[in-house]
């Protein structure tokens, strides 16, 4: 059984809702998410000031993006294990609900623990022509799109089907809240990273927007998983659970 540890570690986002929100969240992991072909894991919910225990992955709230910035949006616990981190204050400046936030790190954690799993989607010559990312929230990672557990709105997420090309539209369930109806089709606000070999590009974006059609060649945000999966596993640095200040 996978371990994952959550912790709080953010000043606005109360102790007490963490409970809540721990147990909705193993809700969406032990009967959701393996529907959709995902594992299950355990979740520890971690007690304030103490820290998580060995050989487990952690998702740690944090208040702001500038203090783990200060850390290198580091990638891995210091046990080498999976390290994701939320920041709330940016999520609550987008009018974005933590959990929905919490949830989406919790299930691309599950879905792809090492960021480097994708799926390869060919051509109508049958010639490989993208790989997506192996990123199961992306596509669907809207508020408007997620959905209540014991009053926590945890993230909507795809199943593996979303990744079978082979798949017809309407033949089968491509996400949870059933929003989606074909393999790779992004909902509003989703996007998904895509390696196009005939763009020799490296990794970008693919948007729902229809204002944004082309990829996005901005450059990913430091510490994002888009970035992580372009960073070589050498540059990855352990990290502490606790933001410091500079």
């Amino acid at each position: 059984m996978i371990q994952i540890s959550i912790v709080n570690r953010s000043t606005l986002f109360k102790d007490a809702d963490m409970a809540p929100l721990v147990a909705a969240l193993q809700v969406q992991a032990s009967r959701d998410l393996p529907l959709g072909g995902w594992p299950e894991a355990k979740l520890n919910l971690v007690a304030p000031g103490e820290n998580p225990a060995p050989g487990a992955s952690v998702i740690s709230l944090l208040d702001d993006a500038d203090q783990a910035s200060v850390l290198g949006y580091h990638d891995v616990t210091p046990d080498g294990y999976p390290l994701g981190k939320v920041f709330v204050r940016a999520t609550l400046a987008e009018n974005s609900a933590v959990s929905v936030t919490v949830s989406h790190e919790l299930c691309e954690m599950l879905g792809d623990p090492d960021i480097n799993l994708v799926a390869e989607r060919d051509d109508a010559q049958g010639r490989a022509k993208m790989f997506y990312a192996f990123e199961n929230c992306d596509a669907c990672e809207a508020d408007q799109f997620a959905y209540d557990i014991d009053g926590v709105k945890v993230s909507d997420f795809v199943y593996r089907s979303w990744f079978q090309q082979f798949r017809r539209q309407g033949s089968v369930q491509f996400d949870f809240a059933k929003k989606i109806t074909a393999p790779f089709q992004l909902l509003s606000g989703g996007y998904i990273g895509v390696l196009d070999l005939k763009k020799g590009m490296g990794w970008t974006q693919l948007t729902a927007d229809a204002s944004k059609t082309t990829r996005l060649l901005s450059r990913a945000k430091v510490g994002s998983r888009r970035e992580r999966r372009r960073t070589t596993r050498d540059l990855w640095v352990a990290s502490d659970y606790v933001p410091r200040k500079v």
